[in-house]
């Protein structure tokens, strides 16, 4: 019947072609989708408009079948009366009603057939709408996963850029040179003062600490015989200490360790 073939456009169009127009393929989606409601509205009005006529129809056609239902009626009540002449007229009134009921149900009939089809297209019209629906969710989601690779992928286009790793890499040298000179400034400080019994006692504690570790080491593997053991944190006395009072505190320590 025509009722939608305007609405074919929508139905048959290539949405992903679209979306490959649409400067926002989101809002296009949403306003395709508001258009089909908008026709789905007036097709229902149509539809509701055919059915309207079709019960119109029926009501008539029900009407002329009652009227020549009455017409045989009061016929036969001619014929008990024996009046044939009016009970003539009767049929006669009685064929004129059957000819308009046969009129008005082939016409009902066939607007009865047309609303059957008209509900069909607008259940399916429907089911369009709804699966439109369904399919701009899906569509809006690639686009959103699209966006989110292209900006991934920008991002890592950018890290690929060797000039930042080596920014970072001439920046770990520069603060691997600041290290190496303020070391180097504080063992010169340490030189300059003519001062260097401080790292004497510094060199002095390591060589003890390697010789503890020894001492202990072959005393696990069971080579240090009750005789052969060495005193444990024995320190060596320093060169060049020669004062009387040095030599006195020298003895002292010693008495304090047991030598």
């Amino acid at each position: 019947m025509g009722l939608f073939s305007r609405l074919g456009g929508l139905f048959k169009s290539n949405i992903n072609d679209m979306i490959s127009k649409a400067e926002d393929p989101e809002k296009m989606l949403n306003q395709v989708l508001v258009d089909m409601k908008q026709q789905l509205v007036e097709a229902k009005k149509q539809v509701a408009v055919a059915i309207a006529d079709e019960k119109r129809l029926k009501k008539q056609y029900e009407a002329e079948a009652s009227k020549a239902q009455d017409w045989e009626r009061k016929a036969m009540m001619a014929v008990r009366a024996g009046d044939d002449a009016l009970a003539r007229e009767a049929l006669a009134r009685k064929q004129e009603h059957g000819e308009h009921t046969a009129t008005m149900q082939e016409q009902w009939q066939s607007q009865k057939t047309a609303v059957d089809s008209l509900k069909d297209q607008l259940r399916a019209l429907n089911s369009k709408i709804e699966e439109a629906g369904r399919k701009k969710n899906i569509l809006v989601a690639r686009k959103k996963r699209a966006e989110a690779q292209q900006k991934i992928h920008e991002t890592m286009s950018g890290l690929s850029d060797n000039s930042a790793f080596d920014t970072f890499d001439r920046m770990s040298q520069k603060i691997d040179q600041m290290e190496a000179e303020a070391e180097a400034g504080a063992e010169v400080a340490g030189e300059l003062t003519g001062d260097n019994l401080e790292q004497r006692f510094h060199k002095l504690e390591a060589g003890a600490g390697a010789e503890q570790q020894l001492l202990e080491l072959k005393a696990k593997m069971g080579l240090l015989t009750d005789g052969s053991a060495e005193v444990k944190g024995a320190l060596p006395a320093a060169a060049g200490e020669e004062s009387g009072a040095v030599d006195a505190e020298l003895e002292a320590l010693k008495a304090k360790l047991g030598k």
